[in-house]
């Protein structure tokens, strides 16, 4: 069995095992999920200092719109996951909720925290005048986590949810609403 493979059953046995190592392992990943997107933002910073890249968007207005753009996805990242809450899951893969969420932004989009996440890090690039967080590390994550999503998760939520994630795959579109459909 691939590695992906593994991950995949190691993902699924704790989503539908037992609470208590749910409570556990939670917390930790959803940790290890935050630590990863300031890792990135630190290595912006430190690539944008080692290239001696340019500080762009000094101008006012780029500043507010990065501002909102950080509120928004903000916003749209934490209301995402009070859907989760409400039916008892949380955004981490290892305790997810019981049953397919599709009501608030996941009419829409299926991963709306994941997308209010890229928002959100565009937004600090523009505030913090980062041109590798903006071109070159928000774009590498928003990669590995299409990858992640794809060939973990996806198969993941098709094995625990059946054939109605397939259904809710095929009609909503993976992070922006009004995208090409299959």
């Amino acid at each position: 069995m691939s590695l992906t493979g593994k991950w995949i059953d190691l993902i699924f046995k704790v989503a539908t095992g037992d609470w208590k190592t749910r409570l556990i392992i939670a917390p930790i990943a959803g940790a290890l999920f935050l630590a990863l997107i300031a890792l990135f933002i630190l290595l912006s910073l430190i690539a944008d200092d080692l290239f001696n890249l340019p500080f762009v968007f000094r101008d006012p207005w780029a500043m507010v719109a990065g501002i909102c753009l950080i509120i928004f996805g903000t916003f749209l990242a934490s209301i995402s996951i009070i859907y989760f809450i409400k039916v008892r899951g949380t955004p981490v893969p290892f305790c997810p909720p019981p049953r397919l969420v599709t009501t608030g932004p996941y009419r829409f989009v299926r991963n709306p925290m994941v997308t209010g996440i890229f928002i959100l890090l565009f937004g600090i690039g523009i505030v913090l005048g980062s041109m590798s967080l903006m071109f070159l590390f928000t774009p590498l994550f928003i990669a590995f986590n299409v990858w992640e999503l794809k060939k973990v998760e996806e198969p993941e939520l098709i094995r625990r949810l059946g054939q109605e994630y397939v259904e809710y795959r095929d009609r909503t579109p993976m992070f922006f609403p009004f995208w090409i459909r299959r």
